[in-house]
């Protein structure tokens, strides 16, 4: 992976892009690697929290530096926290969040990776919350946010702070972490490796190599993201 992009949350720096079109509400993968500049304290609280990837009630977070996601809405109200808590501002972490809601066994809807490995010691978790065929707001027509909080204005955005990198949202696919990455055969370090599949209606593809287009995306399907307050000098290497 040859860049990355640094996101400030002091300058409510983000990236933005609402679907002119629904895509697959129920199935469907993120993945993303990222390091942390700043920390919260160890409580999960308001202002303990730095959004990864939002669409509408649909999120990634660093919540009390543990990992949550979330399906929020009225009906339906999932979430799953690691016991882990993330506190290494020198390490860089692949997550890939698997969603399928159409599974039969709920604990099957939704699945975190972190470096290659689901994460099951969990310090809650709701999967009788998110019922068999749920439509979630990941691939609807709201706005998808990259760093920030799309249901809140840059006040309360809980904005990210740090570097991600080789950013994928694929439409339509439940996939697992080594679709994206594999484990070195020497050191057994969890390694990137280039993602070959399709991505579906409303799937995307950051790789930041255009420091003048920084949410340009590479998937094919024209689904670019909007920069805010980012700029060319956001484009990082490391």
């Amino acid at each position: 992976i040859d860049n990355s992009c640094k996101f400030e949350a002091d300058n409510s720096e983000y990236l933005s892009r609402t679907p002119g079109s629904a895509g697959n509400r129920k199935t469907w993968t993120f993945s993303c690697w990222l390091k942390r500049t700043e920390l919260t304290s160890d409580s999960n609280s308001a202002g303990n929290q730095h959004m990864i990837f939002s669409a509408g009630d649909t999120y990634m977070q660093f919540d009390g530096n543990a990992i949550w996601i979330n399906h929020r809405a009225a009906s339906e109200n999932f979430f799953l926290a690691t016991n882990r808590l993330f506190r290494d501002t020198s390490a860089w972490l692949h997550l890939v969040w698997q969603c399928d809601t159409t599974q039969g066994t709920a604990s099957n809807r939704a699945k975190l990776y972190v470096n290659g490995i689901q994460e099951t010691s969990l310090q809650s978790s709701t999967y009788d919350n998110m019922s068999q065929n749920y439509d979630t707001a990941m691939n609807n027509t709201v706005e998808h946010e990259v760093g920030k909080y799309s249901l809140h204005d840059t006040t309360y955005a809980n904005p990210f702070c740090g570097y991600m990198a080789e950013i994928h949202l694929v439409d339509g696919t439940a996939l697992d972490a080594t679709s994206f990455g594999e484990f070195d055969d020497d050191s057994g370090i969890w390694k990137p490796k280039a993602y070959t599949g399709s991505y579906g209606t409303n799937g995307f593809y950051l790789d930041f190599a255009d420091a003048a287009d920084l949410g340009d995306d590479e998937s094919g399907n024209g689904n670019d993201y909007t920069e805010t307050n980012l700029a060319a000098a956001d484009q990082a290497t490391d």
